[in-house]
């Protein structure tokens, strides 16, 4: 399953499960992440049309309408780590029964996440090589986009700053210059500290064995991370994130990473 931005052709990431594992494929950066987990069994996927129908069977309170073109249900989800999204709507066609969006709510019932579906094959024909991690990676990497500026944009590196720090604070902020990229450590202290690390590289690396996680993957909305208990790790626009604390929960690491938005202020 590929996941593209619309805004950065570049960031699209592909999951995959196989045999030997599930794995989170990033082209771009030419990385990959290895999960030994029950996904998608374990979790709401809003993306997977047997998920959406499992959330709908499973939840007794389920609500339900029908529009002009759209069955629309109202579920609770089942995300592990993340409670500030505990509901979803989910739009029907009436025609071919097939999913068309799906919104991911908020406590408030805000729309928070939304999947569009512009097509829905019913039949698909997989080959063997379609599940092989090396060729699935070489495709991907062939087929990135070349862009005309590609040093000047590669090389810059544009600091984030979480918008959501569970009371912390940002005491220090370390600026290190790699031999082809930069890397950016800031330190946030307070009862739950942490600290977070933004690196951006202008060579791709040479892929390596899928980094093990013993954790889960997670959707971030933006991107999808690997969490483990005390660290999370993403990647967004070329740029390479990782989170890690002794004091912020599961939910709290994914709060964080989800508010990674804000540009310093100067």
């Amino acid at each position: 399953m590929s996941l593209d931005s619309d805004q950065d052709k570049k960031s699209n990431q592909i999951i995959l499960k196989n045999n030997d594992g599930v794995y989170v494929l990033t082209p771009s950066l030419n990385k990959s992440f290895k999960f030994q987990t029950e996904w998608p069994d374990n979790s709401s996927q809003p993306y997977l049309f047997q998920s959406l129908v499992k959330d709908i069977k499973k939840d007794k309170d389920a609500t339900f309408k029908a529009t002009d073109k759209h069955y629309v249900f109202q579920t609770k989800t089942n995300y592990q780590s993340n409670n500030n999204l505990p509901f979803q709507e989910i739009y029907i066609d009436k025609k071919t029964y097939t999913p068309v969006m799906v919104k991911v709510l908020d406590k408030d019932k805000k729309s928070l996440v939304e999947v569009k579906f512009q097509n829905f094959d019913l039949d698909p024909s997989f080959k063997k090589k379609d599940f092989v991690l090396k060729d699935i990676m070489t495709s991907a990497v062939a087929e990135l986009p070349v862009s005309k500026n590609q040093d000047n944009e590669t090389d810059s590196l544009t600091v984030f700053f979480p918008e959501f720090t569970a009371g912390a604070e940002l005491a220090e902020k370390q600026e290190i210059n790699l031999a082809d990229g930069k890397r950016v450590i800031m330190s946030y202290t307070g009862e739950k500290g942490f600290t977070l690390i933004q690196e951006k590289k202008a060579s791709q690396e040479t892929m390596s064995y899928p980094k093990q996680v013993d954790g889960e993957l997670v959707n971030l909305g933006k991107s999808i991370g690997a969490l483990s208990d005390k660290s999370l790790e993403w990647t967004e626009n070329g740029t390479n994130y990782i989170l890690a604390s002794e004091q912020l929960t599961k939910e709290e690491l994914i709060q964080v990473a989800e508010s990674v938005a804000g540009k310093e202020v100067k």
